[in-house]
């Protein structure tokens, strides 16, 4: 897959190539500020993915979306958002972006948002990524349907559809099930981006909740089975947009 990224801070550049080329499927094709030069490019059809940074001074990234079309090739290109604000995440749902990866990006992290092209990839183009499976790169299935987390004394499997919610306790995390409460040793931070985006959202510094488990909202609470969850002030207008679209 050819990438390009678009991003204003040259660090974003330097962290993302070197991302880049540790993926035996990716190839790095083009680093640039500039999103109108980025966007000629994609239209002559020489770039199937791009790294797209939301806040950049001549376009955002969201006016970039809307100016986006198909390549010369015929084939749609995908977009990762990258930013350091998770309020534009709604904003990436309702354009169809791959993924929405929040800064300071983790390697780890990076690679489960490209793992989501694999469907998309020809079986000789991917060859080369059990080398780093073998390696000890951390992968991630498309439409995954379970999680691990760390317990105290165990890695424990958490389906997806079984989370209601998540709740945040410093260095922990607790795991709401219709039939029980999981403690997990990580941070909030590490469970977002374990968890599908679009299936689940965060909505308060403390909390992450699955959306389809949502009963009703009222008065800035969420109701989830005997669950009154807060929506905070920094993820309101994000989470509402999403309610009413």
């Amino acid at each position: 897959m050819r990438c390009l990224i678009v991003d204003d801070e040259p660090l974003a550049h330097t962290i993302l190539s070197d991302y880049i080329r540790k993926v035996p499927f990716l190839t790095l094709v083009g680093a640039t500020t500039s999103p109108i030069d980025a966007l000629t490019q994609i239209q002559r059809g020489e770039v199937d993915l791009v790294f797209l940074d939301i806040q950049m001074p001549e376009l955002t990234g969201i006016q970039f979306l809307n100016l986006l079309r198909r390549g010369s090739s015929g084939q749609a290109c995908r977009v990762i958002l990258t930013t350091a604000y998770s309020e534009y995440a709604l904003d990436g749902y309702e354009h169809d972006v791959l993924d929405y990866l929040l800064k300071p990006i983790s390697f780890e992290r990076f690679y489960r948002a490209v793992q989501k092209l694999m469907p998309t990839i020809s079986p000789v183009a991917v060859a080369p990524a059990s080398d780093s499976i073998a390696a000890g790169q951390p992968t991630s299935e498309p439409g995954k349907e379970f999680i691990f987390v760390k317990t105290e004394y165990r890695l424990q499997r958490v389906g997806l559809s079984e989370i209601q919610y998540v709740e945040g306790l410093k260095d922990y995390v607790s795991l709401y099930t219709p039939t029980e409460r999981i403690l997990a040793l990580q941070t909030m931070k590490t469970m977002e981006e374990k968890l599908p985006v679009g299936q689940f959202m965060r909505v308060h510094k403390s909390y992450i909740v699955a959306i389809n488990r949502i009963e009703s909202v009222e008065r800035n609470r969420i109701y989830i089975g005997k669950a009154v969850i807060p929506i905070g002030d920094t993820y309101r207008d994000a989470f509402y947009r999403l309610i009413e679209s």
